[in-house]
């Protein structure tokens, strides 16, 4: 069992950067898949951006060119470096992670508070 731990959300004002950070109690070479979802109040959950194993990222075209989304093995610490931040970015910023196998382990982290201000 692992366990995913998100850090590093605030209140911040339009236009400025946050970077959260998702630890995991264990490695996370064995994840397939490392995400950041995101769930505003009253909406459902959105993919924000995930990253394989290979380093391959996609994005959520709302934050393209604004958000990077970066992994290190070593430190079993998946990141998400936002700029540009804008009020609809505000939300509860949640990790996921996918393993191998069929059907894989998911796990999920409890989600840190993102407040964008204008």
């Amino acid at each position: 069992q692992v366990h995913l731990v998100e850090s590093g959300g605030g209140l911040v004002q339009a236009g400025g950067s946050l970077r959260l950070s998702c630890a995991a109690s264990g490695s996370i070479l064995g994840f397939n898949v490392m995400e950041w979802y995101r769930q505003a109040p009253g909406m459902g959950r959105e993919l924000v951006a995930g990253i394989g194993r290979a380093g391959n990222t996609n994005y959520a075209e709302s934050v393209k060119g604004r958000f990077t989304i970066s992994r290190d093995n070593g430190k079993n610490t998946l990141y998400l470096q936002m700029s540009g931040l804008r009020p609809e970015d505000t939300a509860v910023y949640s990790c996921h992670a996918r393993g191998p196998g069929f059907p894989p382990m998911t796990y999920w982290g409890q989600g840190t508070q993102v407040t964008v201000s204008l």
